[in-house]
């Protein structure tokens, strides 16, 4: 035995200082092999959905209904059941209604906590004991704990099982003992989130939804180009900082900024009213939700939706400059502009603009900031590197983020791998070191890193943050996707074919089996039983698309949560659940408050036999675990180590 073995059994002697406390804990991971595999929920394209989210949330994409129904089947009626969901989705709200309708409300608590008990029963069984506890809300751990394990069917705890929950009702905490049962069900139902990119823009409400996956008990976030370039303003790139202003402007969410994050907009409100005042913006219309705009702010938003248009392209082109190595200088599109003529040249055509009335531009340098427009990028750096919110939630990106995720054999990320026409990985060259595949990835992640925790002194800081703006929307970025982005074009360019977005060949080719078989075994993962599961991409299904593809190799899951795309899509999302049994779809439609639909569950991949957590990732760590406890073990019985009796 090797010196660095023996140092860490010594260490795990620590915790399993005999014997039997070691062969105790090999028994109780090899029974934890043995349970079936718990549930995993997929979810991607989000984009500050916030009650759509909630409600997917909370409904487990119908996983919450089938527990239901394999718990009563035929016992209760259809009407009984889609209560019980209602209540254990919004028990709050329900239980408000029931407190104005219900006439005897003893009997009903009585009801529906037995209910509820059994559905609790079922989603537990898959748990160890252990680990139910460790979920149990503290006001309520010893009764329900008490209630889950009992036996009401046995004589001499029946007085007892009844008694518990006759005194919960007589002391008045019933309502709250039938809300913690409700989210302890929700709890072990789902046990973990996958949260496949794009967290923000379109939707108001990105900040809810961050506060909501810290509370939630596991996660996991693949990042997606609306969420990275949100992390590099955070990290003080001015041109994601743009970026960030200019959507929100568009979509009439500058509140978000403002109440929810606490960016000071009045520098750049002061700027565009001082240079924009008599200007009309026509190419700088909103995009607003009438039932969630003040239309009365249109006027000064436009405005300030203008300014800081005119400043992204400044520094964007400034970073193209400093980046040749992007192979994007064809993008400088205001290098391209005749400032005499009204045109711009776009791929070798010309075309007139839309506007001309560009008074903070220099025709000689149009890239050059003015003074006061380099003054206000610095006044907004600062507000975003001083915003706390805005830094818990970056940071949470972080410590529960990545590029991509390879989990029980399937393989998360956003976007794409980009590949060439050939089918073959493409590269990005960079310090003359080409990255393709699963190294391209690896190296993304490693500068996302870098351009929020080097420290600012750090040159290489300056160089990550740049690179924060090209995954926003580079050609090669595996987070984009497309050849460009032409959010010039859509401002300035009434011709709808310069407003095109060519995308990578990855999009066509992942569509072929032998395309993911091999992208799965580049990652490692089991081209026969591994799956790809991405978004980005809206599915429409009105056109017929669907998100199953590569014979069932690949799951684009984007089918439009965003209000956004919905006219397009035709619904409202896709959601993915892996449980022990099944791979299952859950198709969405338009959340409507007071209309809360169960998504339609159709299963696309039954599993050929019932999965166990022997047969998870989970599994082999806890595999590896039981080896170690076995040499800890011979360790103790060869006198290598000594127990320590107490």
């Amino acid at each position: 035995m090797g010196q660095t073995d023996l140092r860490y059994l010594k260490s795990l002697s620590n915790q399993y200082p005999t014997i039997a406390t070691a062969a105790t804990e090999i028994i109780n991971l090899q029974a934890i092999l043995s349970l079936p595999k718990a549930t995993e929920h997929f979810i991607t394209d989000v984009h500050g959905e916030y009650d759509q989210f909630l409600h997917v949330l909370k409904n487990g994409s119908g996983a919450i209904k089938r527990k239901i129904e394999d718990e009563f089947g035929n016992a209760i009626s259809a009407a009984e059941k889609k209560a019980i969901a209602t209540l254990i989705y919004y028990p709050e709200q329900k239980l408000e209604q029931v407190l104005k309708t219900e006439d005897n409300l003893e009997d009903w608590y009585k009801v529906t906590l037995y209910r509820l008990i059994r559905i609790c029963k079922n989603a537990s069984s898959k748990y160890t004991r252990s680990k139910v506890r460790k979920a149990l809300p503290k006001d309520f751990a010893y009764v329900i704990e008490e209630l889950l394990t009992g036996r009401q069917e046995i004589s001499d705890q029946e007085a007892y099982y009844n008694e518990i929950i006759r005194s919960v009702i007589r002391t008045g905490r019933a309502a709250e003992l039938v809300i913690a049962f409700c989210n302890l069900i929700r709890r072990l139902v789902v046990d973990h989130l996958h949260v496949v990119g794009d967290i923000f823009d379109r939707g108001p409400y990105p900040n809810l939804i961050m506060d909501t996956l810290m509370e939630h008990h596991s996660v996991d976030i693949q990042w997606g180009n609306h969420d990275v370039y949100w992390m590099g303003a955070a990290s003080g790139s001015a041109a994601c900082i743009c970026n960030v202003i200019r959507i929100s402007a568009k979509y009439g969410n500058l509140d978000l900024l403002e109440d929810g994050y606490g960016i000071n907009l009045v520098p750049l409100a002061r700027f565009a009213m001082k240079w924009y005042d008599k200007d009309s913006c026509d190419c700088f219309k909103l995009d607003y939700r009438e039932d969630e705009y003040d239309v009365h702010d249109a006027f000064l938003d436009e405005k300030m939706h203008k300014a800081i248009t005119v400043i992204q392209f400044k520094v964007e082109g400034q970073i193209i400059k400093r980046h040749p190595e992007y192979g994007l200088n064809h993008r400088c599109l205001l290098e391209h502009v005749d400032f005499d003529k009204g045109t711009v040249e776009v791929d070798g055509k010309t075309y007139p603009m839309l506007d001309m009335k560009f008074p903070t531009i220099d025709p000689k340098d149009p890239l050059k900031l003015t003074e006061q427009e380099a003054e206000l990028l610095q006044t907004l750096k600062m507000s975003f590197r001083h915003s706390g919110l805005l830094h818990k939630h970056i940071k949470f990106l972080y410590s529960h983020g990545s590029m991509y995720k390879c989990c029980n054999n399937n393989l998360l990320y956003h976007g794409c791998i980009p590949l060439k026409k050939d089918g073959s990985f493409d590269d990005i060259v960079f310090y003359g070191i080409p990255y393709s595949g699963k190294a391209l990835m690896d190296f993304v992640d490693q500068m996302v890193q870098s351009a929020y925790f080097l420290p600012e002194s750090n040159p290489d800081k300056v160089v990550a943050s740049d690179f924060m703006w090209y995954l926003w929307c580079g050609a090669k970025s595996p987070l984009f996707g497309k050849e460009k982005m032409t959010t010039f074009e859509h401002y300035f360019i009434e011709d709808k074919a310069t407003h095109k977005e060519a995308m990578n060949p990855y999009y066509q080719l992942s569509e072929k089996e032998d395309c993911c078989r091999k992208i799965l075994k580049e990652f490692g993962l089991s081209p026969e039983e591994g799956h790809i599961i991405n978004g980005h991409v809206p599915v429409k299904l009105k056109d017929g698309e669907t998100p199953v593809k590569a014979g069932g190799k690949l799951f684009v899951i984007d089918g439009g949560l965003s209000k956004a795309y919905q006219s397009k899509t035709g619904i409202a999302g896709y959601t993915l659940i892996f449980n022990s049994h099944h791979l299952a779809l859950a198709e969405h439609m338009p959340f409507c408050p007071g209309k809360k639909n169960t998504p339609k569950v159709t299963i696309v991949e039954k599993m050929k036999r019932r999965i166990m957590v022997g047969d998870t990732d989970l599994g082999k760590e806890l595999e590896a675990r039981i080896e170690d406890l076995k040499e800890l073990v011979s360790a103790y019985r060869d006198g290598i180590l000594k127990e320590k009796l107490v």
